[in-house]
């Protein structure tokens, strides 16, 4: 039998157990998605802020297509040298200095300390197809463009927005001098033109990327592991409460991806944090993420 004192401490245990139990729970419901932008996401007094301007474009490679873009000239660009380009699928989202990425403040400060080279950005929606009647909604046009696995998209840059934004600007042809990124589709996006273009873009930046059966990407971990190794840096990044539904797991999707870039040897990174299908982790991670991208020499190594 139980002595009095032995039934009061497996009570006293039993509730300091519940207890802890209740915290457990509680930091962990805290935790998922509880990312905060540091002090280089934030507009900082004294640093020479970029110009951005918005314009529209029709493309004749997405026939009967209409999309909005914005081009960002950092302050230290003089046309007197040639200029990085990073490229950003759903521009619209990247471009917005009160967003979840602040991609333009974050270029403003890492430019101005240094620790990524001068780079033009352009941004850029996804087309839509006008409606034909009056009444009539636009039909996006996105996951054609973003998931479907495929050259087209990369042509769409190096035939038509590159020239166009080149008309004023010296970019560089350079591809370890172009990056790329996205988010969801516009991840996958951004690793395809890749894929499909090492010559053109060798930097990917892809934050809970769909690599997933949308439009047949969840091939392409496959094809990683079984073709020869391009010259390609990529950041990956994950959450562990992203999407689970039809089209496959995205937490699952992107382990695979992970698991076959370090199998095939490449220069990747993969952030996998708690967060879920949105831009809060990576653009919490969008300074160091940058940083990491665009290293040189001795850190280029790391």
């Amino acid at each position: 039998m139980q002595s009095h004192l032995q039934r009061r401490f497996i009570r006293v245990l039993s509730s300091v157990c519940a207890a802890l139990a209740v915290c457990l729970v509680a930091s962990v419901g805290n935790a998922a998605d509880d990312y905060t932008l540091g002090p280089d996401s934030q507009i900082q007094e004294g640093v020479p802020r970029g110009k951005v301007t918005k314009a529209t474009w029709t493309s004749k490679i997405f026939p009967d297509t209409v999309r909005d873009y914005w081009v960002y000239v950092p302050a230290q660009y003089d046309g007197g040298e040639e200029s990085n380009l990073m490229v950003f699928q759903d521009g619209g989202s990247y471009v917005d200095e009160k967003g979840q990425f602040r991609a333009t403040v974050v270029f403003d400060n890492l430019i101005h300390k240094k620790e990524m080279p001068v780079t033009v950005g352009i941004f850029i929606n996804p087309g839509v197809v006008p409606p034909a009647q009056p009444g009539e909604q636009a039909r996006s046009n996105r996951s054609f463009e973003y998931d479907t696995l495929s050259d087209q998209y990369a042509r769409f840059l190096l035939e038509e927005m590159i020239p166009e934004v080149g008309k004023d600007l010296d970019l560089t042809e350079d591809p370890n001098r172009r990056a790329i990124c996205g988010i969801s589709s516009g991840g996958i996006c951004a690793w395809t033109v890749a894929w499909e273009r090492p010559d053109a873009f060798r930097k990917v930046l892809s934050h809970v990327g769909s690599f997933t059966n949308i439009r047949g990407g969840h091939v392409c971990h496959a094809l990683i592991r079984k073709t020869e190794r391009k010259p390609i840096r990529v950041f990956l990044q994950e959450g562990s409460n992203d999407l689970d539904n039809l089209h496959g797991n995205w937490p699952l999707a992107n382990q695979e991806m992970a698991a076959a870039l370090k199998f095939a040897k490449y220069d990747y990174r993969f952030e996998y944090g708690d967060g879920g299908h949105n831009g809060k982790h990576g653009g919490a991670l969008m300074p160091e993420s940058l940083r990491w991208l665009w290293r040189t020499g001795e850190k280029a190594k790391e």
